[in-house]
């Protein structure tokens, strides 16, 4: 099996990168920054590439794709994306339009480079890591992230649709909080405080399973899920007192 993960080089990306190298995946790991990989033991195993480039770099990611693809391309992950918190926002307002190219345009370049290659070969998997964050309602004070989340998983529905008479299928993964480097990185540290954290290897093997199923989405944990559709039932004016 031939699969890229673009955001591959951490977290949860670098996670489904040792379990499918574990059984005997090629494997082509992307990412801005590949040095990340450095001491890592995947960075030198037998069939692993690394390709450096941005995911909104339209160009890039269509030649990494076109060269690893070039021998047979079975699924395409995308893990990568951008958060950028209210307060973060408030002091570089920039970072709004960065997060929308990673989140938004990003993936829309990823979905069409994966989809120029898979449909020569008539078969192929996409697989797009979201967030529960997108299935939050739009509400006047919703914080950018969910909006672009929920963009993204709209976006994996219009694709799911029109690469499937092309013999190609997408997976959504719409996962909560998952004990990563990243999350714990932006809560000082610690991620314990989040509502039903996940142990990183516990998403892998909920994801790992989803993929294999083809699910259409999947959605983990159930309880932070059931949380949202509370919430997303609650007048607009109490979700505006949600801190974001």
């Amino acid at each position: 099996m031939r699969i890229m993960i673009i955001g591959g080089t951490s977290g949860i990306g670098l996670g489904l990168a040792a379990h499918y190298a574990a059984h005997g995946a090629e494997l082509a790991l992307c990412g801005r920054d590949v040095t990340r990989l450095d001491g890592h033991p995947l960075a030198s195993a037998p069939g692993v590439r690394t390709y450096a480039f941005d995911i909104a770099d339209r160009a890039a990611v269509a030649g990494a794709m076109q060269d690893f693809g070039a021998a047979g391309l079975d699924m395409v992950i995308v893990t990568a994306g951008q958060y950028v918190d209210a307060a973060g926002l408030a002091a570089q307002p920039a970072l709004g339009l960065r997060l929308a190219h990673t989140n938004i345009g990003g993936l829309v370049a990823a979905f069409d480079a994966a989809a120029a290659v898979m449909r020569e070969q008539g078969r192929g998997q996409i697989v797009a890591v979201a967030s529960i964050a997108g299935l939050l309602k739009a509400y006047p004070d919703g914080s950018l992230y969910s909006a672009s989340k929920r963009a993204a998983i709209g976006i994996c529905d219009t694709y799911r649709k029109a690469l499937a008479p092309l013999g190609i299928a997408l997976t959504t993964i719409v996962p909560g909080y998952v004990d990563t480097a990243r999350l714990r990185e932006l809560n000082d540290g610690d991620a314990g405080g989040k509502p039903f954290l996940l142990a990183e290897d516990d998403a892998i093997r909920r994801i790992v399973d989803a993929i294999e199923r083809r699910a259409v989405r999947c959605v983990f944990p159930w309880q932070l899920h059931w949380l949202v559709r509370l919430f997303n039932l609650m007048p607009s004016g109490l979700r505006n007192l949600r801190r974001k």
